[in-house]
Formats: C-alpha cells, structure tokens, sequence
C-alpha cells in the first residue's frame, strides 16, 4: 500500500513529523501564491482553495503550537503589536549614495572611478537601473529561512520590523535556490505602486482617516507600524536591488547576482540594464526619464554600479557613500508663487540664512510653502524682494530653492531687500569673517553670541540628540525646546541630569503637559541608554565647525581614545607646534578643519561643557584596528607615483587594514611607501630614519 502523503491525511491523525512536513509545504504554496497573486496578478487557484489552505495551515499550527515556523503565513498578519522596535545592528553598513545632477558630473563619475582603479582601455561596464522613491529595507535569510529584516537607519544600526516585512506578498519567506548561500543579506526598497496609492488614500478618506501625501510617505509610515495587521493592510512591494552580508557571492558581476536573486524569487527591476560606456549610461538615463511618467511607481532618477564586483571591492567607500555607485537625480521640478515674507533664522554654527516664505504651491506632488534663499549674495545677485513673484523648484529630497524673480510682474513700489547685521534671536552683532587665504569675505553672516544666543543653544542642543550624534529616542525639535524655554536643559550634561533632578524634586517631569508617568520612564531610559557612545558620535555631536560625521570619524580613528584626543587639541593651540602639524597631517582634515577645531577648544565655554558633560558619560574608545594585520595601527605616508594601484586606492586598502594614512612625514611617521619620483617626503624620511618601502615591497608587506 502505497504511504499516504502529509497533504492528504486528517490534521487529527497528524504525526508530529507529519505535521512538521506539512507546514513547510503550506508556508511554500502559499507564499507562491501570493507572489502570483500580488506580483503577477496571475493568481492559479480560487480565492476558497486559498483560504482553505491557510485554514489547514492555522489548524496544524493550533494543535502543534511549538512547530509555528518563522515563514508561517500566520506570522505574516495575525502578529500582536509591538511595544516599540528593538535596534539591529546591520552586519555591513547600508551606505547611502552620493548624486548627480548633470551629465557632466556623471562623467566625473566615471572618469573619477577610471582614474582611481587605474584603467587605460580596458572597458569600464556599470549598470543602469531605476532609482525607486521608496523606503530602503535589509532581508536576512538563513538557510533559506527569512529571519530579520530592518530598516536602514543610520546606515551602521537600523530597526527590526521584520513581522511588518513578512506581511508583504513580494518577499519570499523562504527560498529554494541551487548552491543556495547560508547566510544571504538581500536589500532592496519598499515601496507603493500610484494606483495602490490613490486606492489607499480613497479608504482612508471614506473611514475619515488622513491621507497620505505621497506613495513614498505612505509606504515609510506602513512599514513601520508598530502593529504589523496595519501593515498588512496597505498594498507594499518591495524590490531588490542589493546585498549585504553573504557567506558566499553568488556571481562575479553586479547583473550576474541580481539575475540570481530574481531566480531565487525576488522581485527585480525589468528597466535594469548593462552600460559599456558613459554615453550608453547616459542613452540608459534618458530612456528611463522618457518613461518615467508611465510607471506606475515612484522614481527620482537612475543609479549606477560598476559591474565587476572585484572592482567594486577595490574602490571601495569614502563616508557613507561607496565609491562605486552613483544615483542621477532628474532635474526638479518648478512651479511659480508669491514670495510673502523672508525670515531669517540662526543655525547651531550662528549662521544667519534666509529662508523664504512663499504662497504655499505644489512641486513635485509635496506642498512647499518655505525655499532656501542661502545668503545675502544670492539675494543681491537675483534681487530678490518681497512680494515678488518667484520660480521655485524642488530636487528629491533636496530643500526648495527659489530659481529666479519673475522681473516683469514685480510692482513699480518694490524696494531692495536689506540683509540685517543684527542677530534676530539674540540681538548681537551679525558680521561675515574674512577668509585669511582669499581675503574675501565668507558666505554666511554669523551671530556673534555664541552660547549666549539661544538660536545657537537650541539648535546646539537638536544636534547633540541627532541620529547620527547621541540618538536620543523621544528628545526631538518640540521637546528639546520646550526644556531649553523652562531652563531644564541649557547644556547637554543637563540632558542625563533630568532624572536625578526628578528624584531630587527639582522639576516633576511626569506632570509637565503631555507627559506622565510610562512617558517620562522612557525617556530616562532613553538617556541612560546613550551614557556609553562612540568616540566619534561623540565627536560628532559637538558640533564643532566643519567637522562632520566622515570627519568625526576621521579623528577617532586617529586619536583612537577621548583622553588622547582632548590632550592633542589642547598641545595644538600654537600653529607651530608639533600636536597642530600632526592635526593638520591626518588625511583629510587640512588647515581650514584643524584651525576649526583648535578654535572650539580656545574657548573656554566650550571646554566647560564638555567637562561637564564627560562627568555624566563613558566615551568608549574607537576600535582598535585588527591585529592581524601588519600595518595595524602604523602611520603611514605614500608619495611619488605608484605603477599598480593609484594613490587614493593604496591609501583606502592602507586604511582598511587599520594603518593610519598621513599627508605629510614627521618623527612619528611608520612606513614611507616610495613610488617613483618621490622627493622632499622621501628625503624626510631619510632625515628621519623613517622605514621606506617601494610599491613592491609594501605590497609583500599587506599580502597582496
């Protein structure tokens, strides 16, 4: 007699090996299912054989709780709500890219990724796919099983919602692929189709719900609800364009991987195509523009990949962005509107920036009603004036500029716009510095109060609990106003003192308006959970000027620790001494930089606030280079022309394997890597009896 088959026995006469195997076949047929039914719209069964299936499904899981699989087609909807999303470190970080508006930049591009592999013919392929207007998304899988999924982030840390991302139909719970990798990281974007969309926004207008701005909002505020049957409830595809973490590469090239991925069951875009060239690049772009009015998603321009991945390795990134991949923005869009009013507001730097209040108009489906007038030059050189009749424009994320004055509906009463020289916050003097070297004046007008202005405090204070500082989950805009206003917070030690206060009974934070009890609880633990941070967020969050997150970073890799570094900026306040030539000599931070933070560190205020504020934190140390390589922790200087590598890719390996690259050679310099024609740095190395290595030589060194 032949073995009755899993599928076909009572769920009451189920072995618990039976009822194992029958899971998995359901948790597959139904996934194939709604791949053909949400991606394809070519369902093959009846609408009653599906639910019989989930029904069957449901009724295995309910006898067998302890068998629920993480791909169950139950998991993808009935999940309960989360309390908040627990944060996910990404095992490789999700950069973002760097842009183009031209075809001149986009032969930069190319021209920039030539020189740094150093190709003279040798055909330079990238691919050329849509850039979807979605919410970026990272797939874990192990063993074919999906395990997680997480935002993006900040790019180094996301967060889990990986039960709202099961609910979506496009991504396969599981996947049977040949030479399957175990371990797979699949990325891709999140997004809303524009028919899907008006659909959704009909609903939430008959149930008295508001609508949603855009495809792009909706899909960002669906996938991150904290109950995934909402989620469940709005029609989102996703897309898979890249890839993270993978035990094993399943392809040489960039189209070679993404053909896998669509094999394996990902959804991937048909419009993706290989370039040979920068003009078969740029035909690509205008292609894919000619039909971007026709799709039926969002896309803000088109990215390119250099194709061979072993290329792509050598390139590497530089800050958040990879050196390989670039997206070309469309040009904006533009509408015309009154300018009503110019305000001008103070940033965290004291800088005074003028902004723009406009007849609220649409551009590019998102109402503007504010555009960045930048300085007082470029309201002198396009005399723009109030109540002038203006073009406005918008670029993707881009904050709205006004583009010209419509001169000829402008009234004959119209008067010149004069540019204050009085800080509107505090009332201090306003004046541009003189750039030293130039002997022009900078830009920018800056407020001369400093701490004391509270425009500068306020926004000091946003920066400090920003994403990419301290992160401070529940601290944004309103609150950190509101505390500065009631002088709860006027710097940010104060910030980890608010519990203390409260137990002390200085301030009861519980029974400030719109706060209680669970509220004010989670927030303290908010605060608590940043008493420990990295070197360079820290550095990062003192917003000192110029130096931004890639170099904040730059200085911890350097320094390595915070008593390192603080004993460093203090030795540095002379321009001739040794501590500042070192500052200085740390690639990529140059004169302009260092005197910055040399300055930050003159002032007495300043060193105030950051006494007071380690008292209240641990600033843990930046990572240690690996100690398996042998240029770990070596300063090492290249000059002369290299044969084999170009520079910038000999300093982006150094740098990879822990070595800290400088510009210049002094005493404490390491390793001098000489290529020919090298000159006074090959002399000073000699001079002071510095290692020096031809390009051969440190090669052998790293094991390439």
């Amino acid at each position: 007699m032949a073995k009755a088959r899993s599928k076909d026995i009572d769920i009451a006469d189920l072995t618990r090996g039976q009822a194992k195997s029958e899971l998995a076949r359901l948790a597959r047929e139904i996934a194939d299912h709604d791949r053909a039914y949400h991606q394809k719209d070519r369902p093959v069964i009846a609408d009653a054989t599906y639910d019989a299936l989930r029904r069957r499904n449901d009724a295995i899981e309910r006898r067998f709780p302890d068998l629920i699989r993480p791909d169950s087609p139950s998991l993808r909807v009935a999940a309960a709500p989360a309390e908040k999303f627990e944060k996910v470190s990404h095992a490789q970080p999700m950069f973002s890219l760097g842009n183009a508006f031209s075809d001149d930049d986009v032969e930069d591009f190319y021209n920039r990724v030539r020189r740094f592999l150093g190709l003279d013919r040798e055909t330079l392929a990238l691919t050329a796919e849509p850039k979807i207007d979605g919410l970026s998304a990272s797939l874990r899988y192990v063993r074919g099983d999906l395990v997680l999924g997480a935002t993006r982030g900040d790019g180094q840390v996301g967060e889990d919602i990986t039960r709202n991302l099961r609910t979506i139909s496009d991504i396969p719970q599981h996947i049977a692929a040949p030479d399957l990798p175990e371990t797979m990281e699949i990325r891709g974007e999140v997004f809303m189709s524009h028919q899907d969309f008006a659909q959704l926004n009909e609903r939430q207008t008959k149930e008295g719900k508001p609508v949603f701005a855009n495809p792009r909002n909706a899909a960002a505020g669906s996938v991150r609800q904290l109950d995934p049957s909402i989620t469940a409830s709005r029609p989102l595809r996703f897309i898979a364009y890249a890839w993270g973490e993978m035990s094993r590469i399943p392809g040489r090239t960039q189209i070679e991987v993404i053909d896998y991925l669509r094999d394996a069951g990902f959804p991937t875009n048909p419009l993706m195509r290989l370039c040979q060239n920068v003009d078969e690049i740029l035909q690509a772009y205008g292609e894919i523009e000619l039909q971007r009015s026709r799709l039926d998603y969002d896309i803000d321009g088109v990215v390119y990949k250099v194709n061979r991945l072993d290329w792509q390795d050598r390139l590497g990134y530089v800050s958040r962005a990879p050196r390989w991949a670039i997206a070309h923005k469309f040009p904006p869009e533009q509408a015309i509107t009154q300018l009503v009013e110019i305000e001008i507001q103070v940033g965290r730097t004291g800088a005074l920036t003028p902004v723009a209040k406009l007849q609220p108009v649409t551009v590019g489906g998102v109402v503007v009603s504010n555009a960045s007038l930048h300085n007082e030059d470029e309201i002198q050189r396009k005399d723009i004036r109030v109540g002038d009749m203006v073009v406005v424009q918008r670029a993707g994320d881009v904050i709205p500029q006004v583009v010209k004055v419509l001169q000829e509906k402008r009234g004959k009463s119209s008067k010149p716009y004069v540019f204050p020289d009085k800080c509107p916050a505090c009332g201090c003097h306003a004046v541009r510095e003189t750039n030293p070297k130039t002997g022009k004046p900078d830009a920018a007008r800056r407020c001369t109060g400093g701490l004391i202005c509270p425009a500068q405090a306020v926004e000091r204070l946003r920066h400090f609990v920003s994403r990419n500082a301290f992160d401070i989950e529940g601290l944004g805009e309103k609150q950190i106003q509101a505390f500065w206003d009631d002088k709860l917070v006027t710097q940010p030690a104060d910030i980890f003192r608010l519990e203390k206060r409260q137990s002390d009974g200085d301030r009861d934070l519980a029974a400030r308006e719109g706060w209680g009890e669970i509220s004010a609880a989670n927030l303290f633990n908010a605060v608590n959970e940043r008493r420990a941070i990295g070197l360079d967020r820290f550095l990062f969050a003192l917003g000192i000027r110029h130096a931004g997150a890639s170099t904040a970073r730059r200085l911890a890799k350097n320094y390595l620790s915070i008593d390192a570094f603080l004993k460093a900026v203090r030795a540095a306040q002379q321009p001739d001494s040794e501590a500042y030539g070192d500052l200085v000599a740390i690639d990529g931070i140059g004169e302009v930089v260092a005197q910055a933070i040399v300055a930050f560190f003159q002032e007495p205020h300043n060193n105030e606030v950051v006494k007071e504020l380690l008292t209240e934190i641990d600033v843990q140390d930046f990572e240690a280079p690996s100690s398996t390589s042998p240029v770990a922790g070596k300063i090492v200087v290249f000059t002369g022309s290299l044969e084999k590598m170009t520079r910038n890719e000999a300093k982006a390996r150094a740098e990879a394997l822990g070595a800290k690259v400088s510009g210049s050679v002094s005493n404490k310099t390491d390793i001098v890597v000489a290529g020919s024609g090298a000159g006074s740095k090959l002399a000073k190395a000699r001079e002071f009896g510095v290692e020096v290595l031809d390009e051969d030589e440190w090669l052998s060194r790293i094991g390439d």
